[in-house]
């Protein structure tokens, strides 16, 4: 229970983050908060889309679908729960491969890193990380 509830909290924190992203990179938000200009860099780089879509829309969706299966498994019966934990531990997953792609960018291309898509790829580790521990406790 613990774990389900850190990752859909986790996950909140992820949808607030990467929608503060969407709104600046989209001009509804005039300035954004980094203090060393490196996050303008990242954001308006040809890396910050993905197939014509938006990193961070795409973040903004990745979590947005977290938070609601990691709440479909706080209120799932006890014989439901594995399928939407088990989900949460494949997306989540996904989620830190792609982060970590886009990190390796920041770092061997770009030479720039964005504090905020730090903060993003942290909280999706750790939604990945309470999700093995609890796939791991149910599987139990």
């Amino acid at each position: 229970m613990k774990y389900r509830m850190t990752g859909a909290l986790l996950s909140l924190c992820g949808v607030l983050l990467a929608a503060y992203l969407y709104l600046y990179k989209t001009g509804r938000i005039g300035t954004l908060a980094c203090g060393s200009g490196s996050c303008e860099m990242v954001q308006f780089s040809p890396y910050a889309r993905v197939l014509g879509i938006e990193v961070s829309l795409i973040g903004l969706a990745g979590y947005l679908v977290l938070l609601t299966l990691s709440i479909a498994a706080l209120q799932a019966p006890a014989e439901q729960r594995p399928v939407p934990v088990r989900a949460v531990l494949i997306l989540a997953g996904l989620g830190v491969a792609f982060s970590a792609y886009l990190t390796g960018v920041e770092l061997f291309v770009l030479h720039a890193i964005c504090r905020w898509c730090v903060g993003s790829a942290m909280i999706i580790t750790l939604v990945f990380l309470s999700a093995l521990l609890d796939w791991r406790r149910s599987a139990r």
